[in-house]
C-alpha cells in the first residue's frame, strides 16, 4: 500500500440552521480553502468522496460543480454522523491503492433546527431495531431519541461505576476552554462546572442542555495524495494517516443488552485497537485526539473505547485533568462537537483539519507543544466508526 499525505485541509466555521450559505456554495468554500492549503488546482484531482446525509441523491456534483466540472468521478457518501470520515476512508484507500494519486474528500451538511428525525416515513427506519431496544432498556419515550441513545449510555455507565452527573459537566467545561481559542468554533464563550450543571435539565439527573451539542450547518475538506504526487508537485508531506480503520455493528449492539453497546462502544475499541496494532503503537504513544463528543456522555465512554483510561476509569482521568493542556492527552483541542457543533457530513472532516493543523505546529493558541501522533475517532449510529491516526513525518 502506498503511503497517504493529507497535503490541503479546509473547513468554514459552523453556523446554526438558517443562518448559512446554501450548501453547495459552503462545500465550494471549503474545497477551495483545501485546495489553496495544498497548493494545486481542481483539476489536480483526480476523484472526490463527498460526505452528507442530508440531501438529495447527487449533491456532491452539485457542490463541486461550482468548484470545477472535470469529468473526475464524484462518489456521494452518506453513512450518518461519520460520512465524513467515511469519505476520508474512501479517498485513503484510493490513493493507497494506487487507484488515484490524488483525491479530494469533502463533507457538508445543510441541517434543520431542533432534534434529528426520519425524514423517510413511507418505509422502515434504519434504526429501528436501535430504538427498540432503547425503548426496552432505558424506556422514557417522551425524550427525543438521540438523548435517549447517549444519555441512555451514560447512565449504564453512571450505573456500574458511580460515575457522577459533575464528571460530564466538567467534560463540557474542558470543551468551552479549549474552544476560546478556536476562532472557527461556534460557541467560543467558556462556561464552568456549575454553569453547565445550571444549564436546563433535558434528562433529570442523566443530562443538561449543555452537554449536548448543538445542529450546526458547515464543510469541511482534505486533498489527500501519494508520495510521489506530493514529491512531484512539491507538495507538504508532513502529515501522513499511519493507519485507519472502520467497523460497523457486531452482535454485541443488541446482544450484550446495554446502552453503551447500542451507541458503538465496541464499533469504537474493536477500530482502536486494529488501528494502534496497524500502527505499532498504543494508547500510551498519542498526544492528541479529535473524539466524538455528540454528548459529554459519549465522550466519556469514547476514552474507555480508545484505550486512553482503563475501563471504569474515565471519572478518575477527567478529574485528575488527563484529558486536556497538562495531562495525559489532549482531547479535542478543537473545543469538539460540543462547542464546534455537529453539521453531520462534515463533523469527521473538521476533526481532520484541526489534527493536520496540530501536526504542523499550526493550530496558534491550540497548539500541543511536539504533537506527533493525532488520532480521530468519528461515529455514526446504525452503524459506523472510523479511527485514524496520522503521524508528523
Amino acid at each position: 500500500m502506498n503511503p497517504v499525505h493529507v497535503t490541503g485541509v479546509g473547513m468554514i466555521p459552523f453556523a446554526k440552521p438558517g443562518r448559512h450559505a446554501p450548501y453547495h456554495d459552503m462545500a465550494a468554500q471549503a474545497t477551495a480553502a483545501a485546495l489553496a492549503d495544498a497548493g494545486i488546482g481542481y483539476a489536480q484531482v483526480q476523484q472526490a468522496y463527498v460526505g452528507y446525509v442530508y440531501g438529495d441523491s447527487t449533491a456532491g456534483q452539485r457542490a463541486l460543480y461550482e468548484v470545477g466540472m472535470t469529468g473526475i468521478p464524484i462518489v456521494n457518501v452518506n453513512n450518518n454522523c461519520s460520512t465524513g470520515s467515511t469519505a476520508l476512508f474512501l479517498a485513503r484507500q484510493a490513493v493507497a491503492s494506487g487507484a488515484a494519486e490524488c483525491v479530494l474528500a469533502l463533507g457538508f451538511e445543510h441541517m434543520n433546527p431542533g432534534a434529528l428525525g426520519a425524514v423517510f416515513q413511507d418505509r422502515p427506519s434504519p434504526f429501528d431495531r436501535f430504538d427498540e431496544a432503547t425503548e426496552e432498556l432505558v424506556g422514557h419515550a417522551e425524550i427525543p431519541l438521540a438523548l435517549r441513545y447517549f444519555g441512555g449510555a451514560g447512565l449504564a455507565h453512571m450505573q456500574q461505576y458511580g460515575t457522577q452527573l459533575s464528571t460530564f459537566a466538567k467534560i463540557r467545561a474542558k470543551a468551552s476552554r479549549h474552544a476560546a481559542n478556536n476562532p472557527v468554533a461556534l460557541f467560543r464563550t467558556v462556561v464552568t462546572e456549575e454553569e453547565v450543571m445550571a444549564s436546563p435539565v433535558m434528562w433529570p439527573g442523566v443530562m443538561t442542555r449543555l452537554m449536548a451539542c448543538p445542529p450546526t450547518c458547515g464543510a469541511a475538506a482534505a486533498i489527500l495524495c501519494s508520495e510521489d504526487f506530493a514529491a512531484r508537485h512539491g507538495l507538504d508531506r508532513s502529515v501522513r494517516i499511519k493507519a485507519q480503520a472502520m467497523t460497523t455493528d457486531g452482535p454485541a449492539t443488541f446482544g450484550a443488552r446495554d446502552m453503551r453497546e447500542v451507541v458503538g462502544v465496541s464499533m469504537a475499541r474493536t477500530a482502536a485497537r486494529q488501528v494502534y496494532e496497524a500502527a505499532g503503537v498504543g494508547p500510551q504513544d498519542i498526544d492528541v485526539v479529535e473524539l466524538h463528543d455528540c454528548f459529554a456522555h459519549n465522550e466519556l465512554l469514547s476514552y474507555e473505547a480508545l484505550g486512553l483510561c482503563p475501563e471504569g476509569g474515565a471519572e478518575k482521568f477527567v478529574c485528575d485533568g488527563d484529558n486536556t493542556y497538562g495531562g495525559q492527552v489532549v482531547t479535542n483541542p478543537s473545543g469538539g462537537l460540543l462547542s464546534k457543533g455537529h453539521p453531520l457530513g462534515a463533523t469527521g472532516l473538521a476533526q481532520c483539519t484541526e489534527l493536520v493543523q496540530q501536526l504542523r505546529g499550526t493550530a496558534e493558541a491550540r497548539q500541543i507543544a511536539n504533537a506527533r501522533l493525532a488520532l480521530q475517532h468519528n461515529l455514526g449510529l446504525g452503524g459506523a466508526c472510523v479511527v485514524t491516526l496520522y503521524e508528523r513525518v
